[in-house]
């Protein structure tokens, strides 16, 4: 989608299918913005059927020429209640459904004066709503037997206070980088297992790495046995696709300066090994990347935004398949850092991948490490769909991403790691075993990855349940991928860059 933002001197002139209007209220009464008179006459042709009632929406002809020719009425909720940076998206993303629903291709949306996070974060959460409402994954379409394909809004405008213009300009760029970002990641989610394969991820790590100057590296099979990645090996061993530890740097900061660093659990499908999974529901395992996906996203958008801090991203990509090679419950690996692991469910296999990553990432000696993996269902039992798991060594971290995930909308909670949990994950045959049994599911996979991050400040995020799902009431997302937690990762990499 392209954006731009304009003044509200410009109202009258702007050129869109649809214009979008908060309508505040309470007590049955409603509050309207200084309106021109064009959309004035519009408002009181609808009468008492204009709401304050959140969500709801009201489109009528603006009965004057040139300017808007819609008008879409967008309840609100009470003045400023609901105008957190999050009732921003959901009110610009329903100005994207109703132009949908009439098939209009250009959307307008008027930004408040006065709203909780102020010009520049009002703005930026328009945009946002706005790119992300406007996704839709078509590429695998043909088209064929379909009567009309859906509609699609190609063009949005922010409109802002006067005097707010230039400030509000800035902030739309922001919102719409990290926006299109997180459709990034959404595409790469969609993509099925033939086609993104750890090959495929690798290869478009290299077209972002191309676009903004990112370094990359990417280890294939023999570099990883030189990197003794041997726990990422053994995952692979049951499928023909091979492996691929993706590596990309962003140079923002000092050469001095450590770097903050990301990893995503790249799995790009999942069929759980030789502890298979059940057949039904199992085509959604084309989904378990999604962490790497977010990586990948993440960097792209630091990288378009020149964000001033050295950033690396790092992303282990694998299938678990069933095969003769397949590695088998009860067999040992010694991971990278030198620890053996009783594998005693190779579906638990996120971890496995991710803890060869871990400890490559330790020696670039971080500043901060942060991991994001679809990794348990526990999760999913613990907090449903609506926060990620967040559990880590240093509580501080735990806090900002808790913070980073409020303001982007991409909530996360965090979890307690008593060492007790540690027990959990003893084994008699080996240093330690993959799984710790079903009670605490999430912390103890949490802690299996501490056991990997040595003095490194590190932080982890469970997306199990928050990164793809049916649709919900974010109107700014379909079913499928949602690309979480893409924007919570460049929220808290800006907030470390100040």
């Amino acid at each position: 989608m392209h954006l731009r933002t304009v003044s509200l001197t410009e109202l009258d002139a702007l050129d869109v299918d649809l214009l979008a209007v908060p309508v505040f209220g309470a007590d049955g009464a409603v509050e309207l913005p200084e309106l021109t008179e064009s959309l004035s006459a519009a408002a009181s042709a609808e009468g008492d059927d204009l709401s304050a009632s959140v969500g709801r929406v009201i489109v009528a002809r603006v009965p004057a020429e040139g300017g808007p020719r819609r008008v879409a009425f967008v309840g609100a909720g009470e003045p400023g209640a609901a105008f957190d940076a999050e009732g921003l998206r959901r009110f610009a993303a329903r100005a994207v459904r109703a132009a949908e629903d009439r098939r209009l291709t250009s959307v307008a949306v008027w930004l408040p004066g006065t709203t909780g996070p102020g010009v520049a974060g009002a703005a930026q959460a328009l945009a946002e709503g706005l790119v992300l409402a406007a996704w839709r994954f078509r590429e695998l379409k043909t088209g064929d037997g379909e009567k009309e394909p859906p509609a699609r809004v190609e063009r949005g405008v922010v409109v802002a206070p006067t005097a707010s213009t230039e400030e509000a300009a800035a902030a739309v760029e922001i919102g719409s980088v990290v926006a299109e970002a997180e459709n990034f990641a959404r595409d790469l989610q969609s993509r099925p297992g033939n086609v993104a394969t750890p090959r495929h991820l690798a290869a478009e790590a290299r077209r972002i790495a191309d676009d903004t100057g990112l370094e990359i590296d990417v280890l294939g099979p023999d570099r990883l046995r030189e990197e003794r990645m041997n726990a990422l090996l053994a995952v692979s061993a049951g499928s023909d696709e091979e492996p691929r530890l993706i590596v990309l740097r962003h140079g923002g900061g000092g050469s001095d300066e450590p770097p903050l660093v990301l990893v995503g659990k790249g799995l790009t499908f999942d069929a759980g090994g030789i502890s298979i999974k059940p057949a039904s529901g199992m085509e959604s395992m084309k989904f378990d990347m999604s962490g790497g996906a977010a990586v990948l996203a993440a960097m792209w958008a630091v990288a378009r935004l020149g964000v001033k801090r050295n950033v690396v991203g790092i992303v282990p990509s694998s299938e678990n398949l069933l095969g003769g090679s397949a590695v088998k419950p009860g067999d040992v690996v010694t991971t990278r850092n030198g620890k053996t692991v009783e594998i005693i469910n190779t579906d638990a296999e996120g971890r496995l991948i991710l803890c060869d990553a871990l400890d490559y990432a330790t020696e670039l000696a971080p500043e901060a490490m942060v991991d994001c993996a679809t990794l348990t269902g526990a999760a999913v039992i613990g907090l449903g769909h609506q926060a990620s798991p967040v559990m880590g060594t240093d509580d501080a971290l735990v806090e900002e991403l808790r913070a980073a995930g409020d303001r982007s909308g991409e909530r996360c909670w965090p979890l307690p790691m008593y060492p007790e949990y540690r027990r959990q994950l003893d084994s008699d045959t080996a240093d330690l075993k993959n799984v710790g049994g079903r009670p605490a599911g999430t912390i103890t996979a949490g802690w299996y990855l501490r056991e990997f991050v040595g003095e490194v400040p590190w932080a982890h995020l469970d997306v199990a349940g928050t990164a793809y799902g049916e649709v919900d009431d974010r109107p700014y997302r379909r079913k499928g991928g949602f690309g979480v937690p893409t924007r919570l990762l460049v929220e808290w990499v800006r907030g470390r860059a100040g």
